[in-house]
């Protein structure tokens, strides 16, 4: 069964990033073999416009049997202000909250990340959640790409 990960736009930055190369290359095989469906955002979009020419053309070239884009909407803008508000980060971390928020509601199996500091953080991880399942919302499994990596189920 193919499950559904939301990847932010780190994870297409990891593909040329020598630290995090290795992992997020096995974990876009993961994404070719149909084990994981890549889901991502208009947001990811917009912000992957900024990145270097390679990851862009690494992003666009993602087949669309592979991947899933799905749009940033009221209900996810108001769920990160949620977390903004609620000091899980701070305000100028407001685009990693859509991420979440995205992935939270479009019920993704997990969230990947590189982003260690706002994202993949176990403090910050129990601060999204406790806010989801209080607002109603499902938990989500927030994850690097490291982690991923040997569990294709």
């Amino acid at each position: 069964m193919t499950q559904r990960f939301y990847f932010d736009t780190s994870v297409f930055g990891g593909v040329y990033d020598v630290e995090f190369e290795e992992d997020t290359l096995q974990l876009f095989e993961m994404v070719k073999m149909g084990y994981v469906l890549c889901v991502y955002s208009n947001l990811t979009e917009l912000e992957i416009m900024e990145a270097p020419t390679r990851v862009k053309e690494y992003f666009e070239n993602i087949k669309a049997n592979y991947a899933e884009k799905v749009v940033v909407t009221e209900e996810i803008l108001k769920l990160a202000a949620i977390y903004i508000d609620e000091k899980v980060v701070g305000e100028t971390s407001f685009d990693d909250c859509v991420h979440i928020a995205t992935a939270t509601i479009n019920n993704a199996d997990v969230l990947v990340s590189w982003n260690f500091k706002h994202i993949v953080n176990i403090y910050r991880i129990k601060g999204y959640n406790t806010i989801n399942l209080r607002e109603g919302y499902n938990y989500i499994n927030i994850h690097s790409p490291k982690e991923i990596i040997g569990y294709e189920g």
